[in-house]
């Protein structure tokens, strides 16, 4: 019986071994999936901006939870406040109610156009996604205050510890995102 177990223990060592990026592999996919692809492809191609940084800014908001709404009111998969839901919904000329927030469409339409035009504001992806949660009226402050530099070059200083880990996670996803779809 001994004997069985530890055939059975070294055939699957040996499994498991030649199957390990295989095995890495599914389980990254399942940690880091592409749900709502119909609409991220779709507002990612539109306004220009890497689907895998949607993919990545969903994961970290809400992990792809539709309904998810924070404790200061941000909503959807993506995590926008109303009145940013209604800014953005004006520079692309559609209506929304505070019910349309946690529909997957307008959500992630809503908020791809927003981090394209902080992307656009911003000339660079880590201020933009720093702006994303903290404002940008907080990041127009910290770069006049001299806080951070306005090309972005020192983004590790963002003074919001939560912020800064907010940017790091998203840069850090946005990587295993590229490198896991092959992009």
């Amino acid at each position: 019986m001994k004997k069985i177990l530890s055939l059975i223990i070294i055939i699957l060592i040996i499994f498991i071994t030649l199957n390990f990026d295989k095995i890495k592999r599914e389980i990254l996919i399942r940690i880091y999936p592409k749900k709502y692809s119909e609409y991220v492809e779709k507002y990612a191609k539109e306004y220009e901006v890497d689907e895998e940084l949607i993919y990545a800014i969903i994961k970290a908001e809400s992990n792809f939870d539709e309904k998810a709404t924070s404790n200061k009111g941000a909503e959807g998969l993506m995590q926008l406040m109303y009145s940013t839901g209604k800014e953005v919904a004006k520079k692309i000329d559609i209506k929304i109610t505070q019910k349309d927030m946690i529909k997957p469409k307008v959500n992630i339409n809503l908020g791809t156009k927003y981090i394209s035009l902080l992307i656009e504001k911003y000339n660079n992806l880590g201020l933009a996604l720093a702006a994303y949660n903290a404002g940008t009226g907080n990041v127009d402050k910290w770069i006049s205050d001299k806080q951070i530099k306005s090309d972005g070059s020192d983004i590790e200083n963002i003074p919001y510890k939560e912020t800064n880990n907010y940017v790091r996670k998203i840069l850090r996803d946005y990587k295993i995102y590229q490198e896991l779809y092959n992009i």
